[in-house]
């Protein structure tokens, strides 16, 4: 038998949407507590804090265990805490992640000669709020614009430019017509990360690939617009008791109602499908290459300086810069070689949201932990004010580290040999 790193491996090589009417009913309702949770969460006194105010932090909490048979196939078994898909939050950068693997996808489905994740892309204007993104000639790769290197950034560091750059690519309407098809109708991503208008993200760029074996135009893709704007899943979202605008505080909620919107149960059911495909059903599967789920794989994992990627050197992006569960986001964090984290993370009008599979070769374990809570104690959204570094990021890193001890003595009917899962060289 295999131990969970070796499993990895092998599970990754191995409806359309309402656009007017009455708004689609979230697909994940609430549902009762898990009491295994409950007990694990209320046994930990780092927890209590916020336990104990769970309603007001607007706490919600996916730990999912894996069980693996004689063979080693995986099932997986979700234990929640006040999870509710009709409590809005702001998922901020979580929706980096099907971004980038519906990019991926569509280079493989565009089926162009030359085109791929490192062909040169330059993304021009046609509409206000609009930027472009030259194509770049320079020696070193990894500061060329391509998808990779965007997803890259993305994953590495939640890189803003580089999820709008991507989500230009696909398309509002297209973007989310293909997370319908996969099974999560509820889902809405239909801005950019930068001041836009809701008209505005309705219009995406035009965009031009070269063969970067050749130099030549690969694939052209022009402006489009998706024609009609997107209903609300939850109706009209109003938050907070006041908002910052323009430089000043304005009395009354702040308006999420056209932002983007993705329950933690989807957002944690797209990561399993993308690490684990060969056990989601094959409608729900992403239509991904090996090196495609690869390279997701490696970055998702690595951390800025681990991962070889040039641009990210200097101190400013340590090694905990984007790994709350657990290491709680502190510069002068040491990473622990025997665990392994692949996640991805959201920071954003108070919110503060981490989803990530642990795979844990000291205490041969494996599971994963999403988790998502509000910390904005003075009730004004966008003031910047929010209790990120003394409340949100110790709860994650207390969290990550209680359910990882739990799990260090769980039973389970497998037992784990020594397997290596190498990674040593850098996926481009």
């Amino acid at each position: 038998m295999m131990r969970p790193l070796a499993l990895l491996a092998c599970g990754f090589l191995c409806t359309l949407l309402s656009y007017s009417g009455p708004a689609a009913v979230p697909s994940s309702p609430a549902r009762p507590d898990s009491p295994l949770l409950d007990s694990l969460l209320r046994a930990d006194a780092r927890l209590l804090p916020v336990v104990e105010r769970a309603e007001e932090y607007e706490l919600q909490i996916i730990y999912t265990q894996i069980n693996r048979d004689a063979q080693q196939q995986p099932t997986f078994v979700e234990h929640t805490y006040r999870l509710d898909a009709s409590q809005y939050f702001n998922p901020a950068s979580l929706v980096k992640l099907p971004t980038v693997a519906l990019a991926l996808e569509k280079l493989n489905r565009l089926h162009q000669p030359g085109l791929n994740r490192r062909s040169p892309m330059r993304t021009g204007t046609d509409f206000r709020c609009q930027t472009p993104a030259p194509y770049v000639a320079t020696a070193d790769s990894d500061r060329v614009n391509t998808v990779g290197n965007y997803a890259k950034r993305m994953l590495l560091v939640s890189d803003n430019q580089a999820y709008n750059r991507l989500y230009e690519f696909l398309g509002q309407r297209p973007l989310n017509q293909r997370l319908a098809e996969l099974g999560y109708p509820e889902t809405r991503i239909v801005r950019r990360f930068a001041p836009c208008d809701t008209a505005a993200n309705r219009h995406t760029n035009p965009i031009e690939f070269r063969n970067p074996a050749t130099g030549q135009i690969s694939y052209q893709q022009p402006a489009a617009v998706n024609p009609r704007l997107f209903d609300s899943p939850l109706g009209r979202i109003k938050k907070g008791r006041a908002h910052q605008a323009g430089g000043r505080i304005v009395p009354g909620p702040y308006d999420f109602t056209t932002a983007n919107y993705l329950p933690l149960q989807s957002i944690t059911s797209m990561l399993r499908a993308l690490l684990f495909p060969a056990a989601s059903l094959a409608n729900q599967r992403f239509q991904l290459t090996p090196d495609d789920y690869s390279f997701l794989r490696y970055y998702l994992h690595h951390t800025p300086h681990g991962s070889g990627y040039s641009l990210y050197r200097p101190a400013r992006f340590f090694d905990a810069y984007k790994k709350y569960l657990h290491y709680g986001r502190k510069p002068t964090s040491t990473t622990d070689s025997g665990l392994r984290i692949y996640n991805i993370v959201g920071m954003s009008h108070g919110y503060l949201s981490d989803v990530a599979y642990f795979a844990d070769s000291t205490n041969q374990s494996e599971f994963m932990l999403s988790a998502v809570l509000y910390v904005n104690k003075n009730g004004i959204i966008n003031d910047g004010t929010y209790e990120y570094e003394t409340v949100g990021l110790p709860f994650l890193a207390a969290l990550g580290q209680q359910i990882r001890h739990y799990e260090a003595t769980r039973n389970r009917s497998s037992a784990y040999l020594p397997a290596a899962l190498s990674q040593s060289e850098t996926i481009r």
